[in-house]
């Protein structure tokens, strides 16, 4: 036996199921949309949690900080592995590296704030 029952709704809202339930029917939207609902925990209505400036701005450093290890590890393994003929250019090298140094300690040009004087060093292994 069938057990189907009919829910009659504003066309209003049977058009914003539409528009929102992409290849799957409309029950099967609505039983979804029940099911979270339901199984949502009370803790987490409210407020949604965003990161603040101040941890946004930490994390952009970081990131830039990460970017220039890699950057100090890929050009010292390039010069250890790199073949004989290919010559890396150590001055452009170091005025990146000076240049991502001044973007880490912050200095948005007000001054000479970079730590260690806006020097970037290589250590060299041995040539």
């Amino acid at each position: 036996m069938n057990d189907n029952k009919i829910l009659i709704v504003p066309a209003d809202l049977v058009k914003k199921i539409d528009d929102n339930r992409g290849d799957i029917s409309r029950a099967e939207f609505i039983d979804a949309l029940i099911e979270n609902i339901v199984s949502e925990k009370p803790e987490s209505k409210g407020a949604p949690v965003y990161a603040t400036k101040e941890e946004m701005a930490v994390f952009q450093q970081d990131m830039k900080q990460l970017l220039k290890s890699f950057l100090d590890f890929f050009m010292s393994y390039g010069m250890e592995m790199g073949e004989t003929g290919q010559q890396i250019e150590i001055e452009k090298f170091t005025s990146k590296l000076q240049g991502l140094q001044k973007d880490v300690s912050g200095d948005n040009g007000k001054g000479d704030s970079v730590k260690g004087g806006g020097r970037a060093t290589i250590k060299w292994k041995g040539i």
